[in-house]
């Protein structure tokens, strides 16, 4: 089946799945686009299960002081190499989840991992990850965080 270049573009834009993997998601959807996606999702969270368990032993420590200078965290996130501690898609989820510290104020990273997502409900902190593990193809942990409003 020939896929269609504007799909096979669209769809590594939206999803950052690499190209073989969307074109053969689309071949796989029979050029259904929306369907594609789905199966993207699909195979990336498999992928990322399979990643659990892995040592992170590289990664990032990301600061956030929320407007006005009264809130501030520090996340320290992991990966398996340093290599993807310098993607911007790795750099954008620490980002993320120090927003998501700041705003949710969780008391440990349990309760972290399992609320859900400020951006959109639907998905929890756990879930974003996922998608990010599914993406730069290696697991991803949160460390631990510190969270420093002031006056408290």
């Amino acid at each position: 089946m020939k896929v269609s270049i504007d799909d096979l573009k669209k769809l590594r834009e939206e999803t950052s799945a690499g190209v073989s993997d969307c074109r053969q998601a689309l071949e796989d959807a029979e050029g259904n686009y929306d369907k594609a996606k789905k199966l993207l999702t699909e195979r990336g969270l498999e992928k990322a299960a399979k990643k659990e368990g892995k040592e992170t032993s590289q990664g990032i420590i990301e600061s956030y002081v929320h407007a006005g200078g009264k809130v501030g965290v520090l996340v320290e996130l992991r990966c398996e190499t340093d290599f993807v501690a310098r993607t911007d898609e790795f750099k954008t989820l620490a980002h993320e989840i120090a927003m998501q510290i700041a705003a949710m104020n969780p008391k440990d990273v349990k309760e972290l991992l399992e609320g859900a997502y400020i951006r959109d409900a639907k998905q929890s902190i756990t879930d974003l990850i996922k998608l990010t593990i599914a993406k730069v193809g290696e697991n991803i942990t949160v460390a631990k965080f510190t969270r420093m409003q002031l006056g408290e």
